[in-house]
């Protein structure tokens, strides 16, 4: 039992000292996972296009 009190405290300690991001950061680096999801939706779409014109050029 004294193990898991002890977890805890040094769980605990562990958790103060960690640097937390700012709102900003945070902001931020959500708009770059949105462009970059947008970005990348984009380009497989155009890919996806381009592939199914292409074999149905293929198949006629």
């Amino acid at each position: 039992m004294a193990k898991i009190f002890q977890f805890f405290k040094e769980s605990r300690a562990e958790l103060k000292k960690v640097v937390w991001p700012t709102k900003a950061d945070v902001l931020s680096s959500i708009k770059v996972v949105i462009i970059s999801t947008i970005i990348v939706a984009v380009l497989l779409g155009a890919l996806d296009l381009g592939f199914s014109e292409l074999f149905r050029l293929i198949l006629r």
